[in-house]
């Protein structure tokens, strides 16, 4: 792995940052939260259509970009220090390769280059809050996550030819606005028991979505029920779709990875801005020894996470060993830090809940009741590499 940023990367790098600066502050943050769709349709149209993000990481046989995994990442992380609220993270990073990795050519020629001009915005819904185990993020997804056979999930079923979906799934990434969702579904009972995946339009008859309210308001939800849904199945019936899953999950993890470094960049920076400014005893709170060690320890956690969160990416993207989950572990575990340290040094007015420091800490919290928490996506990073196999460890 090469840890230098090409000319290109840095170009990358350098016009998505101004452009986020200039339409992303935390005012037009906050406001972009109380839109019906949950962000800017606007900065969407900009991010989309002339920088080209949601088609980055896409072959340009789709209308993509052709770039890797580490542009999409750069894009990621810009993103993250500016904690945007947009459809790229649902549309680009866990629906789109969905797609490209299970559909048909036709569905893939219909659907990727619609999603890489950011003229469609797509996710992916799967029953109950299961979307960090569906993804392979924290056990075994070849379980019963999507119903098993059983009441409650979302239950597929064909009937003169046509797939029809009944149920309902939570917390679903931008699927109160999204145009297409991509929904897991169990079919076959308890005699071909299995799991596939479903095309469903908005607006079809029986799609009934509302939207809920969430820790972290830059990551909007939504409930979906599914009331005798008409679908298209995506791919064939003997896809692995357990396995394309974990394979999106692990890419994910690390896109994921990448912008909580970068919203714990970006925390560490106004920390360290304001403690030069703020005096107490005559004195540069910055200055006392105290403060430098606490700030220290949280620049090296953010530079350590980076390292992870970018050698996850490049392995992602080179089909070298999945470790997205531990990245995003020590990323969310660095990005904690840098909100709770902030929170406290900027004293009194940082404890209120209006202040800017709280954005990165529910976003922190946020991330890790969807795709957490820290300590079990260790642990199954620990399980899937049999670390503690043959007996207890010795020191």
């Amino acid at each position: 792995m090469d840890a230098h940023l090409t000319a290109e990367q840095e170009e990358i790098r350098r016009t998505l940052r101004e452009l986020l600066v200039k339409r992303c502050g935390p005012e037009e943050l906050r406001a972009a939260e109380l839109t019906p769709a949950g962000y800017d349709p606007a900065l969407w149209e900009a991010l989309a259509q002339q920088l080209g993000l949601p088609g980055l990481a896409l072959p340009e046989a789709y209308g993509g970009v052709g770039c890797s995994v580490t542009e999409l990442a750069l894009a990621c992380e810009e993103s993250g220090r500016a904690l945007a609220p947009s459809p790229l993270l649902a549309t680009a990073v866990l629906t789109a390769p969905l797609i490209m990795a299970l559909g048909t050519e036709d569905q893939r020629l219909a659907l990727l280059p619609r999603l890489a001009s950011g003229a469609l915005t797509a996710a992916l819904a799967v029953p109950g809050a299961g979307l960090a185990t569906a993804l392979g993020l924290v056990g075994d997804n070849r379980g019963d996550w999507a119903g098993g056979g059983r009441a409650g999930g979302v239950q597929a079923r064909r009937a003169d030819g046509v797939w029809r979906l009944y149920g309902q799934a939570a917390q679903v990434l931008d699927g109160h606005s999204a145009g297409l969702l991509v929904v897991a579904a169990h079919t076959g009972g308890f005699a071909r028991s299995r799991t596939l995946l479903f095309l469903v339009r908005a607006g079809a008859e029986g799609l009934v979505r509302a939207r809920q309210t969430s820790l972290d308001g830059t990551r909007p939800q939504a409930r979906l029920e599914l009331r005798d849904v008409e679908a298209e199945l995506l791919g064939d019936e003997q896809a692995d779709v357990p396995a394309a899953l974990a394979a999106v999950g692990d890419t994910a993890a690390a896109m994921l990875a990448v912008e909580a470094v970068g919203a714990a960049d970006r925390t560490l920076e106004r920390t360290v801005e304001y403690v030069r400014r703020r005096e107490q005893f005559g004195r540069a709170i910055g200055s006392f020894q105290a403060v430098k060690h606490r700030l220290a320890d949280v620049y090296v956690g953010v530079r350590s996470a980076r390292s992870a969160a970018y050698y996850a990416a490049w392995a992602a993207g080179t089909g070298g060993e999945r470790v997205g989950g531990l990245a995003l572990a020590q990323a969310l575990e660095s990005l904690r830090t840098a909100a709770s340290e902030g929170i406290q040094l900027h004293g009194g007015i940082g404890f209120t809940w209006e202040h800017d420091a709280h954005l990165s800490f529910k976003r922190a919290s946020g991330d890790e009741l969807l795709f957490g928490p820290v300590h079990r996506l260790r642990a199954h990073a620990a399980d899937a590499a049999r670390l503690f196999d043959g007996g207890e460890v010795t020191v």
